[in-house]
């Protein structure tokens, strides 16, 4: 099993940048593809994006598409998440999800394992 852990999250004005990290430990991190989601204050959780295990390909969601970068560090064992242009509507705890065999999902029910999440405020 791999156990996910995200950091990164914090409190910063529209306009501004945050790297969000989701860092694995347990099974062999190289295969998983990796998954973002976010879920806002009475809102239900929506993808935001997805990157397969070798990195090769990626998928954002419209809403994030141009600001947000999804990379890996495989020798790290690390995932990130780099935001950019930060908007008031981006505010949500910010979940990454781990898929053992591989590929990149955009529907939260495909991921095998869930990290605890971090949060994200960005202040108008």
């Amino acid at each position: 099993q791999v156990q996910l852990v995200e950091s990164g999250g914090g409190l910063v004005q529209a306009g501004g940048s945050l790297r969000l990290s989701c860092a694995a430990s347990g099974r062999t991190f190289s295969n998983p593809g990796i998954g973002w989601f976010r879920q806002g204050p009475g809102k239900e959780r929506e993808f935001v994006a997805a990157i397969t295990w070798n990195g090769g390909t990626t998928y954002y969601a419209d809403s994030v598409k141009g600001r947000f970068t999804i990379s890996r560090d495989n020798a790290k064992n690390v995932v990130y998440l780099q935001m950019n242009s930060l908007k008031p509507e981006d505010t949500a705890v910010y979940y990454c999800a781990g898929v053992t065999w591989g590929g990149a999902l955009i529907r939260p029910e495909g991921y095998d394992y869930w990290g605890q999440g971090t949060q994200v405020t960005v202040s108008s």
